[in-house]
């Protein structure tokens, strides 16, 4: 069962999960208000940063280098969401899964530096879904992230703003 388990995903208890699924697990964390900060988002972000006082520090990657050490899959180990983009295994937007695949985005009004600057603003989460608009609705991209409106939550963005998207483990199956 645990060869089985392994050779097909990452295994808790003898269950297959995938990071997805996982992910889903923390939706509705949020900031404390004022000046508490939420024990859980506080973890996250000291994970990799020890000098982190409040929830207020930027935590998407936080999030998900969460999940990847949880599950014990790579991770990029830095609070800065453009890290993602040297984690895993490129692939490309078509061959994301909701399984094991993040996506790292531009952030910001103005142009930003294209994917091989990694010290510019981001944004990264688990790839959820891509929705292909119609005459009146654009295409979305959705993901599930952590600091999406200050909680962890499945969110829509613009295509456009894709920087890379990146497979933490493996072959997926769908």
């Amino acid at each position: 069962m645990l060869a089985l388990c392994r050779a097909r995903g990452i295994c808790l208890g003898g269950m297959r999960i995938t990071a997805y699924e996982l992910a889903q697990r923390f939706v509705g964390i949020e900031e404390a208000d004022g000046p508490t900060s939420d024990a859980q988002v506080l973890a996250m972000l000291r994970l990799d940063a020890g000098w982190v006082e409040d929830d207020e520090t930027p935590w998407c990657s936080a999030y998900v280098n969460y999940i990847a050490w949880l599950l014990r899959l790579p991770r990029s180990k830095s609070l800065a969401a453009r890290s993602w983009l040297t984690v895993g295994i490129p692939i490309s937007i078509e061959e994301a899964h909701p399984a094991w695949d993040v996506v790292i985005l531009s952030r910001g009004q103005e142009p930003q530096p294209g994917p091989t600057v990694l010290r510019a603003p981001g944004h990264v989460g688990f790839y959820a879904s891509f929705e292909f608009g119609s005459d009146s609705f654009e295409d979305k991209l959705w993901l599930l992230g952590g600091n999406q409106g200050d909680t962890v939550s499945v969110a829509p963005f613009e295509p456009k703003r894709i920087l890379g998207v990146r497979r933490l483990y493996g072959e997926v199956n769908p």
